[in-house]
Order: structure tokens, then sequence, then C-alpha cells
């Protein structure tokens, strides 16, 4: 289980002093020796954008080749500080990536070490603003989405789980978490059969996935409508990526304090770690290479889609 992780990560988060280099010295006192820290400043304010590295007994750092899976927590900031008071709702993404961290060190410390290195990856801002959206207000972050992609996402991340509060929405009307289908490259693929399977038996309960757009895995600033941030990392990668919403039954602005659900977080975590565990040991795939070179044969690329597109509207 993963629930004292996951308290632990609310209870570090849930502070109008937290800091990046705070998250990173108690990640680093669970164990974890690579975490790095970086302040970033925007015409909105700052933000530490925080990365931690747990490598694996196989990986790449350890001179083997099992694959690297990237996690990260997408949000505009974990408090809208003077506005409210408090952890917000956007912030689940960041604490469901640093409980992870700090689930996967005390697996390594126990002796639990994946195969696979991961690569964990947020940003810490307990002051950001409040952007209007409809049906309920959205957090923005204080630097733009290139800049937290350059942050977040690696080159040496062969899949991506992007973790995001997905609640500000009527099209996913169920609590807990759901999975997107699969994004590459300015595609969207079939949900991973893998994943889903992952997902059903961690909640018990049957997968569920929900709905995106061609919209919402196109560049932030383009004037388009977007579900949220939370499939933003694919445009910034040729890896597959997939989103990990905590989602609810009703809407509920990303700047509403009191919404998060530890027990919702703490089964996303799960997820994230039983993926992990089998990304690394290659017996969970995200796509199927085959027909991924059929699609290309067939209809050729479509990294368009991961640009911000023509500019000239005549």
């Amino acid at each position: 289980m993963s629930l004292s992780a996951v308290l632990a990560a609310l209870d570090l988060l849930d502070s109008a002093h937290v800091t990046g280099r705070a998250v990173a010295d108690a990640l680093g006192a669970a164990g974890l020796e690579t975490v790095t820290v970086t302040t970033l400043a925007g015409p909105r304010g700052t933000t530490d954008a925080l990365r931690a590295v747990i490598p694996g007994t196989e990986g790449r750092r350890a001179g083997g080749g099992a694959p690297t899976l990237g996690i990260i927590g997408r949000l505009g900031g974990i408090g809208a500080r003077p506005d409210q008071i408090g952890l917000v709702s956007d912030a689940d993404g960041a604490v469901t990536a640093v409980a992870s961290a700090l689930k996967l060190a005390r697996m390594r410390r126990e002796g639990d070490a994946l195969p696979g290195d991961v690569i964990i990856a947020t940003h810490i801002c307990p002051r950001a603003p409040v952007r209007p959206h409809e049906p309920v207000p959205f957090m923005a972050s204080p630097v733009d989405q290139p800049t937290l992609n350059r942050e977040e996402v690696s080159p040496e991340m062969d899949a991506i789980l992007s973790i995001d509060t997905t609640r500000g929405n009527r099209v996913i009307n169920r609590r807990g978490f759901a999975i997107s289908p699969t994004v590459k490259a300015g595609w969207i693929l079939r949900a991973s059969e893998d994943l889903l399977d992952i997902q059903q038996i961690v909640t018990g309960q049957l997968p569920v996935v929900f709905p995106i757009a061609m919209p919402d895995i196109t560049p932030y600033g383009n004037g388009l409508d977007h579900l949220n941030s939370i499939l933003q990392p694919s445009t910034a990668t040729e890896a597959p990526v997939v989103g990990v919403a905590l989602t609810s039954e009703v809407a509920v602005p990303g700047s509403a304090t009191g919404a998060s659900q530890p027990t919702d977080i703490e089964q996303a975590v799960r997820f994230v770690i039983e993926v992990a565990k089998a990304f690394g040991r290659r017996r969970c795939r995200f796509h199927d290479p085959e027909e991924w070179d059929r699609i290309q044969q067939r209809y050729g690329p479509m990294t368009h889609l991961q640009t911000p597109g023509r500019t000239d509207q005549r």
C-alpha cells in the first residue's frame, strides 16, 4: 500500500512555505541520491522544477538495457495564495508524483528495486495564478508550458505517465482516476490493453478511459480549447504518453481547496508503481510497435500537431 507515502506528500506540500528544495530534502532523506531543483521565473511568478531519478538494477545508469519510465506530475500550482488558503485541487499531480517517489525510494531501500530506471518530475508552486475557464476556473502556471516541458520531459524517457487533476469538466463523471488513450508523435492511438489490465487490478473495478480530442494533444497557446495540460508532454517527445487523470463525479475548480481525495491519489500511486514494475521488465506496452509501423506506412506522420501550427490565418 502507498497511503503512508500519499499522506506524507500531502503534509509536505500543504504549506505556504514549501519549496522545491524542501521536497528534494525529503526525497533525499528517503534515500534518493539524484534529485535536482531548478527555479523557473515567468511574468506571473516563480516555481521550482523538481526531478528525481530512481535507478533500476538493469537500467541505463547501471549499464543495462531496461527501458526508462517517466512519471510527470502536471499542474499549474499546488496553491493559489493569497486568493486561496491551503492545498488546491490542482495539486494532485504533484502530490501523486512526490508520493510515487517516496514509495519507490522505500521499496528500493527495503530490497524491492525495479529493473528499469524511473524519472519523476513535477514543479512546486504554492503561489500560482488562477485563470477563468468554463465550466470552472483553472489554475495557471507562473511559467509557460514549453518551459515546463523542457524541465519535465527527458529524452531518456521511453514512455511517460502524465498525472494531472482533471476535475474541471463534464466529460468525466466518475470519482477516482482514469487513463487516456496512448498519444505518440501527434497520433491518438487506442488505449493500451496492458495499462487497462493494471488499472482494473489496482482498482478492482472496470477500467476507465477518458475522452480526448485532437486539440488536446496540441501545444498550449494556439488559441484552441484543451481539456487541461495533462497531455502537453506529448508535444515535446516522440515517446508514447498516457494521461493519468484524478477525476470526480462533478466539476470541481482547480483552485478549490479541500478537494484532494487521499484514497483516490493512493490508487493512482499504486497504478503508477505497478506500471513502473511491469514496464521495466518489458511486460507492459503503451502501444503496439507493429501497428505503429502500419499506421506510419499507410498514413504517415502527424508530428505537425506537436507544433503551434500555421500562424497565417488568411
